[in-house]
C-alpha cells in the first residue's frame, strides 16, 4: 500500500440522483516520481449524512 499525495483536482461533474454523484478527476503522487492522474466517483446523500467512495482508478501519467 502507498499513500497518494494530492496535487490538485482538474475537473469535477455531478450527477443529481437519490442525493448527488461526483465524478472527480484529480493529480495526485507517491512520494517521488511523476505526477499521476486518478477518477473518483462519490456518492453524497447529505440528509443521510451519507458518503461513499464507489469508484477510484488510475487512468494515467499527468
Amino acid at each position: 500500500n502507498s499513500v497518494l499525495e494530492l496535487k490538485k483536482v482538474t475537473n469535477v461533474k455531478q450527477q443529481v440522483v437519490a442525493g448527488t454523484i461526483y465524478y472527480i478527476t484529480l493529480e495526485a503522487n507517491e512520494g517521488g516520481g511523476a505526477d499521476k492522474v486518478y477518477e473518483a466517483k462519490v456518492w453524497v446523500k447529505p440528509w443521510l449524512n451519507f458518503k461513499e467512495l464507489q469508484e477510484f482508478k488510475f487512468v494515467g501519467n499527468a
